[in-house]
C-alpha cells in the first residue's frame, strides 16, 4: 500500500486550504478504530474530512459520507463534544518538511484559536491528538505511555510535544548543483540510500519516481553515475522542489498506485481528494474483504463439519433401528418355545416361523425364558421409538447442511475483491449468519440494513438481461420480489448455487442460445463450478415457492424443465 509521504501530504493540504478554509464543523463520526470523519461546511460546499491513523494507510482527504451506523467510539464522542460548531480556520505544518499538521479551530474566523487537532501522518507512529489553547492534550486516538515510549509519551492532561526534530538537511531551490552532488555522493552507496541519508522529506515512492523520470535506477551506486546523469537527476530534483514551492501538483493514477507530480501518470485526475479517497477506501475494502471472507469461510466449514458428524450419528442410529423387527421376531420365537428353554442356557437355536431356518438367539443365563423375551420386546420398543425420534432430527440436520452449503457456494463464488459491491455482498452474508445465530452479534458490526440490488449482471446472446444473486438475501430478492410473470428462473438441480433470472419483456421468446447462456451461469455460480456440466432447471417464477419458515435462499419449484449447464463457457470478467 502506497504511504502518504511529505509530497503527497503537501498536495492534500494545499487543496484543503484552497477549497475548505474556513469551514464549520457540523458533526464528527468515527468509522472504525483508525478512521474518523469531520463534517465540514463552507459557504459553497459540504463534505467529510477523513483523518486516518492506520499504521499502513495513514492519510487524510475529503471522503465519501460515512455509513449510517451507530458510532460507539469514545474518541469521536470527545471530539464531537469539543469541536462541533467550531470553525476550522487554518492547517499548518508543525515544522518544515515534517508530516505533522496543526488543524486550528476557533469559534469563528478571526477569533483566537481555541483547539488544536494535531494530525501526524508517520506510518506506524501516526496519531490524531486534540489539545486546547494551552497545548494540553485533551484526548488522543492512540495514547502512548512512558512505558511504551520514554522519548515522547502522549497522555491526556500532559503538554503536547511535537515529534522529534529531523536531523537530515532540508532541500531548497537555492542549493547549487555542485553542492547537491557533493552531498549525495560523499560516501559511495546506492543513490536511494544516499538521498535518504542526506535529505529530509523523501520517501521510497518519491525516489522511485525520480528514477523513473530520469531513467536512472535508484539502486545504482553513486560513483557509477556519469556527469550527464547527475545533471538530469538534478533537473528532476529541482522540478520536484518547484512543484512543492508553487503548489502546482498534477494528480494521476500510475501502474503501482497514484502520483501528485504527474510523473509516470497513466491517467490524469482532476480531483485529488477523490483520488486519495478512492485509493485508500479500495485498499481498506480489500483488507476488510479478505479478513471477513476468511472468518466466514472458516465458520461455515466448522459448522458443516459438526453437522456432518451429527448427521452420520443419526444415520448410524437409524441403521441400528432397522434391527428392531429382528428383536421382536426373536422374542416371539422364544415365547412360542418356552418349553425348550433350560436353566443356565446362554443361547438357544429355534426354527424361524416363515423360512424354517435355524435362528440363534443369545440369552442371559441369569434370566428365565419369559424374562429374556421381555428384554427383547423392550429392546424392540426402544429402537422403534429411537427411529421415530431420529427421523425428524436427521431431516432437520440435512436441511441445515443444505443451507450452509448454499452459503458456502456464495463464499466460493466471491473469493476476490474487485469492487465495493463485493464487500457489500459479503457483509450481507455475515448479517444473514448473525440472524441465523451462526455468528455472535456482539462480535460483528452489522452494516446498514438498506437493501441495494447489486446482482451480477449479464446480457444473453439476444440482448436479454440476466441477473445472478450474490448471496441468499439477494437470491430471495431476485426470486420473490423482482421476478415477474414473463421472466424465467434458473437453478442447478439439487446442487447449492445462486438463483438466476432471465428477464423477458411481454411477448418476448428466448431461443436456445439464451436458455443455454442462463443455464451456464446457473452452473457457474454453484458448487458445480469446477464440473464439465451440471443439470439446471428452469421454470416460471410463479412456480417457485419459499417454504414456510425456510432459511434465506431456500426455494422449491415445480413444472420445471432440465437443461445441462456448462460452467466453463462463462466469461470470468463481470
Amino acid at each position: 500500500m502506497q504511504p502518504v509521504d511529505f509530497t503527497i501530504l503537501s498536495a492534500i493540504c494545499a487543496d484543503l486550504r484552497s477549497h475548505w478554509l474556513p469551514a464549520r464543523v457540523e458533526q464528527v463520526y468515527q468509522r472504525d478504530r483508525t478512521r474518523i470523519a469531520l463534517a465540514l461546511r463552507t459557504i459553497e460546499r459540504r463534505g467529510w474530512l477523513c483523518l486516518c491513523w492506520h499504521p499502513q494507510a495513514a492519510h487524510l482527504c475529503i471522503a465519501s459520507p460515512p455509513p449510517k451506523a451507530p458510532d460507539t467510539f469514545t474518541f469521536s464522542d470527545q471530539l464531537r463534544h469539543q469541536l462541533k460548531g467550531f470553525a476550522l480556520v487554518a492547517i499548518e505544518p508543525l515544522a518544515p518538511w515534517e508530516r505533522a499538521l496543526d488543524f486550528q479551530f476557533s469559534r469563528r474566523p478571526g477569533d483566537p484559536v481555541v483547539w488544536h487537532l494535531y494530525v501526524e501522518i508517520m506510518g506506524k507512529y501516526s496519531n490524531v491528538i486534540l489539545a486546547n489553547a494551552d497545548n494540553v492534550v485533551v484526548t488522543a486516538a492512540h495514547q502512548v505511555t512512558a512505558a511504551q515510549s520514554s522519548v515522547r509519551p502522549i497522555l491526556t492532561g500532559q503538554p503536547y510535544e511535537p515529534p522529534p526534530a529531523l536531523t537530515e538537511a532540508a532541500p531548497h531551490l537555492e542549493e547549487p548543483f555542485d553542492r547537491w552532488k557533493e552531498r549525495v555522493s560523499l560516501v559511495p552507496d546506492t543513490l536511494r540510500r544516499n538521498l535518504f541519508k542526506t535529505y529530509r522529506g523523501l520517501s521510497s515512492t518519491l525516489v522511485r519516481a525520480l528514477g523513473s523520470a530520469t531513467q536512472i535506477d535508484p539502486e545504482r551506486n553513486t560513483d557509477r553515475l556519469t556527469d550527464a546523469e547527475w545533471k538530469v537527476l538534478f533537473e528532476a530534483w529541482k522540478n520536484w522542489l518547484i512543484t512543492l514551492d508553487k503548489e502546482t501538483f498534477q494528480p494521476g493514477l500510475t501502474m503501482a498506485g497514484y502520483t501528485v507530480l504527474g510523473w509516470d501518470a497513466i491517467q490524469p485526475v482532476d480531483d485529488l481528494q477523490s483520488l486519495i479517497d478512492r485509493y485508500y477506501s479500495d485498499r481498506f475494502n480489500q483488507q476488510s474483504f479478505k479478513q471477513l471472507h476468511h472468518q466466514l469461510s472458516q465458520k461455515v466449514r466448522n459448522a458443516l463439519s459438526k453437522l456432518q458428524t451429527k448427521r452420520q450419528t443419526f444415520i448410524d442410529k437409524l441403521q441400528q433401528s432397522d434391527d428392531a423387527e429382528t428383536y421382536r421376531q426373536r422374542a416371539d420365537l422364544l415365547m412360542a418355545h418356552l418349553h425348550e428353554w433350560k436353566a443356565g442356557m446362554k443361547n438357544i437355536v429355534l426354527a424361524d416361523f416363515e423360512t424354517g431356518k435355524p435362528v440363534n438367539i443369545p440369552l442371559d443365563p441369569e434370566r428365565n425364558a419369559v424374562q429374556n423375551a421381555q428384554f427383547l420386546y423392550k429392546r424392540h420398543q426402544k429402537l422403534k421409538r429411537a427411529k421415530d425420534a431420529v427421523k425428524p432430527l436427521l431431516a432437520e440436520t440435512e436441511a441445515e447442511i443444505h443451507y450452509l452449503q448454499q452459503v458456502e457456494a456464495s463464499l466460493l463464488q466471491s473469493k476476490e475483491y474487485r469492487q465495493g459491491v463485493d464487500l457489500v455482498a459479503l457483509e450481507e452474508i455475515r448479517d444473514e449468519l448473525i440472524e441465523q445465530n451462526y455468528l455472535s452479534r456482539s462480535q460483528h458490526r452489522s452494516r446498514n440494513s438498506s437493501e441495494v440490488d447489486n446482482f451480477y449482471q449479464y446480457r444473453s446472446p439476444n440482448g436479454f438481461e440476466v441477473l445472478v444473486g450474490r448471496n441468499n438475501r439477494q437470491n430471495d430478492r431476485l426470486s420473490f420480489r423482482l421476478a415477474n410473470e414473463y421472466d424465467l428462473w434458473f437453478h442447478t438441480q439439487e446442487i447449492p448455487g445462486s438463483h438466476v433470472l432471465l428477464r423477458l419483456n411481454p411477448g418476448a421468446v428466448p431461443d436456445s442460445d439464451d436458455l443455454q447462456f442462463a443455464a451456464d451461469l446457473a452452473a457457474y455460480y454453484s458448487r458445480a463450478r469446477d464440473s464439465d456440466a451440471a443439470p439446471v432447471v428452469y421454470t416460471k417464477p410463479k412456480f417457485v415457492y419459499k417454504p414456510k419458515g425456510a432459511k434465506p435462499g431456500m426455494a422449491i419449484y415445480k413444472h420445471e424443465t432440465v437443461i445441462w449447464g456448462k460452467p466453463g463457457a462463462v466469461e470470468e470478467d463481470k
